[in-house]
């Protein structure tokens, strides 16, 4: 065992025996940290800062898996979520914060006439689907991105192991910002497809009117559109990515940043869709749970009335143009690059002989966490990271960057890493 990670790697074995994979989530789990230079257990959370179960402290670059937009503990959700707490956190009938919530999407999102809450983001996007599916009288779906863990998506990717076959067969993946291959893809089946649903943004901006021409098609062949806004929404626009480029959908989906953590999805969209609510079945018991309704109301609310995006997008371009300038000053285009958009930015490694771009994460990463940056090789900011945090990470990367530079011209990086080499959970695009 390390010593800087003791306890999380003598937690984590505790816990594999009693949780499969010792997480509740993938990509918190041993398959995304490399073992031996990785935390795997988090005792609290402040602003942008995280502790581990061996004391250690981490600028936090991954906020939750984009979850927090706030800040950790922030103290306006927190005071909203003990006043809930005081009165209760779940009852016999529905209560009055759930039309308080629904309202205030309904006010800040464009597509958003009627609102149904889940828990999780899969939730959302399982439950729009099925609406698609029920409003178009269709069963195929077009996919772009990734939608979660349900059968109806996850069945299309290569983790697709207990997923039915008449199932996976109705689900066809198409690639991002090539409308001309979606146009093939809706005509192999014609009049077969419920809806087009993707991810309106992830590693790469869309082309200047390719989400359009996607509402364009999906439109022509019948079928609904529907937005993944899981993390896009309430991070990139207070009405989401749809606001930010200007296209409407029928459909989005909604969680993550939603309620700065809390455990909450939506599904949103068109009244004439929505209504059939009513006639599917999306019901389960803690959908109207009051604590994440009070800290969603919270949220909104804190992103109305503060420039919370608007600042975590200016720390986001000084931060990409600062490393930008770092990467040409170091001659490091050959194997690093950046993508994204400032409020949810990437390093995307590429391959260099005879590393591949695995090799180059993994010894990233250990290098990171060692001098105190908890990262995946994102930036999803939130409101808490200060322009001084992000000059101590520009700091770091100073320091790492040239370091793994030098790695792999000497060729000497797989003597360098302390662990073994990460390999890919699935590629989603």
């Amino acid at each position: 065992m390390s010593e800087r990670y003791h306890c999380s790697e003598e937690m984590l074995e505790r816990a594999l025996k009693s949780i499969p994979l010792g997480s509740q989530t993938f990509s918190k789990s041993k398959t995304q940290y490399p073992i031996g230079v990785s935390p795997f257990f988090l005792t609290k959370g402040q602003g942008c800062y995280v502790w581990d179960v061996d004391g250690n402290k981490y600028l936090d670059m991954i906020s939750a898996l984009a979850s927090i937009t706030l800040g950790y503990s922030d103290p306006d959700v927190t005071r909203a979520v003990q006043d809930q707490l005081n009165d209760g956190v779940i009852f016999s009938l529905p209560h009055p914060i759930e039309i308080e919530v629904a309202e205030r999407i309904c006010a800040m999102v464009p597509c958003a006439e009627r609102v149904r809450f889940g828990k999780n983001g899969s939730d959302a996007t399982a439950g729009a689907i099925r609406l698609a599916r029920a409003y178009t009288g269709r069963d195929r779906v077009a996919v772009c991105g990734y939608h979660g863990w349900q059968d109806w998506y996850i069945g299309s990717t290569t983790r697709s192991l207990g997923v039915p076959e008449q199932v996976r067969s109705l689900t066809h993946p198409f690639p991002y910002n090539d409308s001309s291959a979606l146009e093939v893809l809706l005509n192999s089946h014609q009049h077969e497809f419920a809806a087009v649903i993707l991810e309106p943004m992830n590693v790469i901006q869309p082309l200047e009117g390719y989400l359009a021409e996607v509402k364009n098609l999906a439109h022509q062949h019948g079928a609904l559109l529907i937005f993944d806004e899981t993390i896009t929404g309430f991070r990139f626009d207070n009405g989401g990515a749809q606001t930010l480029f200007g296209v409407t959908p029928d459909l989005a989906t909604f969680g993550k940043g939603l309620a700065n953590g809390f455990p909450l999805s939506a599904i949103v969209g068109r009244a004439e869709i929505m209504q059939l609510m009513e006639e599917i079945f999306f019901s389960f018991t803690f959908g109207g749970e009051a604590l994440s309704l009070a800290a969603a109301k919270a949220t909104l609310e804190k992103l109305q009335k503060e420039p919370v995006l608007s600042i975590i997008k200016e720390r986001g371009e000084r931060l990409l143009d600062a490393l930008q300038t770092m990467i040409h000053r170091h001659k490091l285009e050959s194997w690093l690059s950046l993508s994204g958009y400032p409020v949810w930015s990437f390093l995307l490694f590429k391959d260099m002989d005879p590393y591949t771009q695995w090799d180059i994460k993994t010894f990233f990463m250990q290098e990171m966490q060692a001098r105190g940056v908890l990262t995946l090789g994102t930036h999803n900011l939130n409101y808490a990271h200060t322009a001084e945090n992000l000059d101590y990470l520009l700091s770091v990367y100073e320091v790492v960057l040239p370091k793994i530079d030098k790695a792999i011209r000497e060729k000497n990086l797989h003597s360098q890493l302390n662990c073994k080499t990460l390999t890919p959970l699935f590629k989603i695009r």
